[in-house]
């Protein structure tokens, strides 16, 4: 055997012995990974294995048993109290979110096009506003809505562009006014991240594909509508989710548009839990939580393996 032989089969038998070092290493360390990701586990899961536990006891069991205890007697009457007290604002969250998600993701992917697949002066200064509209605080722009939407009455601008008695109408009632005014609301200070997102989705185009759309005559639109919308939906399913989630669970801008009145979302009405009977329903308020959270889980259960691999950059139906 040669010397280089003799030395690949040494080099070959020292790999060998990590190998198996390494493996037996990864084995021993199992039972405390083990350990560790369960007590992480449980730490998370136990306050919502609690909410749940809670939600199915009677006040009385909740009163004469520990949180986390299954219940002795399961009721579905604190669901049946937090839908009747919370069944209107649902609806009214849903009526603004639904909207406000195709709204500001249809306009952001239109305004990322414009960003990324086109040249033209000014563009870089665009896009700056756009960046820096992600990092505004809520909190900072609540004044300037509320005086905003004290100024502009939004029922006669309505009105004006109908030609509709539209507020004569046997089905339309005066808080829907203020739903549209969440509508719009969300849908603007929801641009900006859908922009962002969208334009990183876009960059990753192929840039000789539209070209080559371009040199056989296809216009702006045309290729937008004919080949960047077609390859957009992983970035689209990404940016609904992620909309609806924020817009559906947001409170600051909500409360100041709408506050506790008729267009109230279920983020602001949640609170009339709390505040009913002079005791403290914990059952109920619990139950009101969980109807809250349905809409956003349902969206994660159906749709959380697309939104991860939209958010990978894979894609895919």
């Amino acid at each position: 055997m040669s010397g280089k032989s003799k030395l690949q089969q040494l080099s070959s038998t020292i790999r060998s012995k990590d190998a198996a070092q390494d493996e037996s290493t990864i084995v021993g360390d199992v039972p405390w990974l083990l350990v560790l990701t369960g007590t992480i586990a449980a730490i998370y899961l136990v306050p919502i294995e609690t909410g749940i536990m809670t939600a199915f006891k009677t006040q009385d069991g909740y009163l004469t048993s520990l949180p986390f205890l299954p219940p002795r007697t399961v009721t579905l009457a604190p669901w049946q109290e937090a839908w009747n007290t919370l069944s209107g604002s649902f609806f009214n969250s849903l009526a603004f979110t639904v909207p406000a998600t195709i709204l500001s993701a249809t306009i952001g992917s239109l305004a990322a096009y414009g960003l990324t697949n086109t040249k033209w002066r000014g563009q870089t200064l665009i896009f700056v506003f756009f960046v820096a509209g992600t990092f505004i605080p809520i909190q900072s722009v609540l004044v300037p809505v509320s005086r905003f939407w004290a100024i502009v009455d939004i029922e006669n601008v309505l009105q004006s562009v109908t030609p509709l008695d539209l507020w004569g109408l046997s089905f339309m009632e005066p808080h829907y006014a203020t739903i549209v005014e969440l509508i719009l609301t969300h849908t603007a200070f929801g641009i900006p991240i859908a922009t962002l997102l969208f334009r990183s989705y876009y960059k990753n185009l192929s840039d000789e594909m539209l070209e080559a759309a371009r040199i056989d005559g296809a216009g702006l639109m045309s290729i937008y509508k004919n080949i960047v919308l077609p390859l957009s939906k992983p970035i689209f399913i990404v940016t609904f989710i992620y909309q609806f989630t924020s817009i559906w669970n947001g409170l600051l801008l909500s409360l100041i548009v709408a506050g506790a009145g008729p267009a109230a979302p279920i983020t602001v009405d949640l609170n009339k839990l709390a505040l009913a009977g002079r005791i403290p329903t914990y059952n109920t308020m619990m139950a009101g939580a969980f109807i809250t959270a349905i809409p956003t889980l349902i969206i994660y259960i159906f749709f959380g393996d697309k939104f991860v691999r939209g958010v990978a950059g894979y894609g895919g139906s």
